[in-house]
């Protein structure tokens, strides 16, 4: 009974944690939110119909959303296929030249104050173990920690968040448009967005390690400065077309 409980504890241990790619929904989350209510806000300054908010809104929330997360599943695999092609040039040169492999150990302790009979025993211990020693190159020469990660998770968390979030500022059209109920629509999507953005501003400051009410209203500024400037963008736009 104990062993069938220690197996299955295993098997859901290796499972991706979700405080593990914390990080990647913040951001997600913030593009998604700010870019969305920019379109909403510029083609609202725009005069164009609701429909046609919902059209724009969701064009740019799949697309862009893809977009982000195909560059941060990119971005991940470039770096792990980075690590793992340096890891596998160390093992070969543990392997086959051991001697100049263990001289560049010894400089790097000699480095950090170990001297005489310590620093001997200190490279003895690392290099009586390929992994270890390994590990040490990667980190001490090359300055190369693994991410843990999985790419694909980094990107697939990324889109989740920017469509999950992203679909705050167009609620109230989709809502207006399937229920056929006229309401102020945008009204709602400022008091929703802006919630919004103190939901993801709360927690990047997990992701950060800043001061609460900073990370909140950094968020909160910034996304109402780019609704602001695709507001009045739209607006000169739709004055410019008409003439």
């Amino acid at each position: 009974m104990i062993h069938n409980e220690s197996k299955i504890h295993q098997r859901f241990s290796t499972f991706p944690k979700f405080q593990d790619y914390l990080s990647e929904f913040v951001y997600g989350g913030i593009d998604g939110s700010i870019t969305t209510f920019a379109v909403v806000a510029g083609s609202v300054g725009a005069g164009l119909d609701g429909s046609v908010i919902i059209i724009l809104g969701f064009a740019n929330l799949l697309a862009d959303g893809f977009s982000m997360s195909v560059g941060a599943y990119l971005a991940a695999k470039s770096e792990l296929d980075r690590y793992l092609k340096n890891q596998k040039t160390e093992y070969w040169e543990v392997a086959n030249i051991p001697e100049a492999e263990t001289e560049e150990i010894r400089t790097i302790y000699q480095a950090k104050g170990f001297s005489g009979h310590l620093l001997d025993q200190v490279v003895a211990v690392i290099t009586a173990d390929k992994d270890r020693w390994v590990n040490e190159m990667m980190l001490s020469e090359l300055n190369m920690i693994r991410d843990g990660r999985s790419p694909f998770m980094i990107g697939l968390i990324t889109y989740v968040s920017f469509i999950l979030i992203g679909l705050i500022p167009l609620s109230a059209y989709v809502y207006e448009f399937i229920f056929n109920n006229t309401l102020n629509a945008f009204n709602w999507t400022m008091s929703l967005t802006l919630l919004a953005f103190i939901f993801i501003g709360w927690l990047k400051t997990y992701v950060t390690q800043t001061n609460l009410l900073r990370g909140v209203f950094e968020t909160v500024l910034l996304g109402t400065i780019a609704a602001l400037v695709a507001y009045f963008v739209g607006d000169w736009l739709e004055a410019l077309v008409r003439g």
